[in-house]
C-alpha cells in the first residue's frame, strides 16, 4: 500500500487511474504524465484550462489521457446521440440529475456534455433531489417535435467498472488527452 501518488508512480505500471477528488485530480495526472504513464481520470473539477495543460503535457510525454465524467457504457452512448442530434437540431437543453448531497452542479458528465455541444453554461441545469442516484437528461426541440435522450444510473458500481477497464486498455492507443468514453466505443 502507497501513501502518497508519488510512492506509487515509483512502482512500474502502464496506467495511472484517478478517482480522487476536485482538489487533488490536477497535480496527481501531472504528476503521473511526468512519470509517463498513460492515465485515465474518473475524478470532476477540471476547467477547460487544465484540460488544456494536461493535454499538452500528455503530448509533450506522448503519453494518452483519458477523461470521463461518467464511465457508463449507456452515459458514453448518451453523449454520443447528443452529439449527432445537435447536428441536425439547434435548439436543447441539458439537466443533470443527482442525489441532494452530491457536491458538484453541473456534474462532470453534464460539463463534458456541454463542452462536447459547445453550449452556453446557462443550458444546464441541475438538479439534486432525495430518490435520485445521477442522471442525465438532454431535450432536444424543434416546430412540432422533440428527442429526449435519457440517462438514468443506479447505485451500484458495476456499469463504471466495465468503462472503466475499457478506458485503461485503450488509454495506450491515445496521445494527448481524449475527453469522454464514447471515443473508444
Amino acid at each position: 500500500m502507497h501513501t502518497s501518488v508519488e510512492e506509487a508512480l515509483g512502482t512500474p505500471s502502464d496506467v495511472f487511474v484517478d478517482y480522487t477528488s476536485a482538489v487533488a485530480v490536477k497535480s496527481n495526472v501531472l504528476l503521473a504524465i511526468k512519470a509517463g504513464r498513460h492515465v485515465v481520470i474518473g475524478s470532476s473539477g477540471l476547467t477547460n484550462d487544465d484540460f488544456a495543460e494536461i493535454d499538452a503535457a500528455a503530448r509533450a510525454k506522448n503519453v494518452g489521457v483519458i477523461a470521463v465524467g461518467n464511465f457508463a457504457i449507456t452515459a458514453a452512448l448518451l453523449q454520443r446521440f447528443a452529439v449527432e442530434a445537435a447536428k441536425h437540431i439547434e435548439d436543447f437543453e441539458i439537466i443533470d440529475i443527482a442525489y441532494k448531497e452530491k457536491i458538484d452542479a453541473p456534474s462532470g458528465t453534464a460539463r463534458e456534455l456541454a463542452w462536447r455541444l459547445g453550449v452556453d453554461p446557462s443550458k444546464v441545469h441541475s438538479l439534486r433531489l432525495p430518490g435520485y442516484t445521477i442522471g442525465l437528461e438532454v431535450r432536444f426541440g424543434r416546430e412540432d417535435e422533440r428527442l429526449t435522450l435519457h440517462y438514468d444510473g443506479g447505485p451500484g458500481a458495476k456499469p463504471y467498472i466495465s468503462g472503466t477497464l475499457l478506458a485503461i486498455r485503450r488509454v495506450g492507443e491515445v496521445v494527448g488527452l481524449m475527453r469522454g468514453l464514447d471515443g473508444i466505443l
